[in-house]
């Protein structure tokens, strides 16, 4: 078959490009630990400050939420934001730790942060998996592709097999 090699050719780019969410899941999940590291540190401060104050948390952001100040209401409402996304970025962190190497994928697809994903991805560096997970993404890549391809040139075969006839 004349087109053996090139479904072969095909098939290899998209076992390389498989290969390479293991390594941006990877380096978002380095991203994600820093991103919870900083957002625990500003509601840490804020819990201690409210407290200083003479509230616990949501008192705090009730006296906020109701005061006559514009930039302290909008703050109240971010700082609800910051709290709301600790908690989902907290579950998510759980989640991709406590995964096998294939369901961590799984795990960064179902509860993936937009920013936090838009900035792995401008800075994200491909590489060469050598890890049981970038293997196992690549073969399926190559296979998948490979098969979709062959799929795709029998259905066109017989579509111009039809024509003809």
């Amino acid at each position: 078959m004349r087109m053996q090699p090139f479904i072969i050719a095909l098939s290899v780019l998209f076992a390389m490009l498989f290969s390479q969410a293991p390594e941006f899941t990877q380096q978002y999940l380095q991203r994600l630990a820093g991103t919870v590291e900083e957002l625990g540190n500003i509601v840490r401060n804020f819990d201690e400050d409210s407290l200083r104050s003479g509230y616990d948390r949501s008192a705090a952001l009730g006296v906020m939420r109701n005061n006559p100040e514009r930039l302290v209401r909008d703050q109240a409402t971010r700082m609800k934001e910051n709290i709301a996304r600790l908690n989902r970025l907290l579950e998510q962190q759980a989640n991709m730790r406590d995964a096998g190497p294939l369901a961590r994928f799984s795990a960064f697809i179902a509860n993936i942060d937009g920013p936090l994903a838009q900035r792995t991805w401008q800075s994200y560096v491909p590489a060469l998996p050598f890890s049981f997970e970038g293997i196992v993404f690549a073969l399926i890549g190559f296979a998948s592709s490979y098969l979709l391809i062959l799929v795709a040139i029998a259905f066109y075969r017989r579509e111009s097999s039809e024509v003809e006839a």
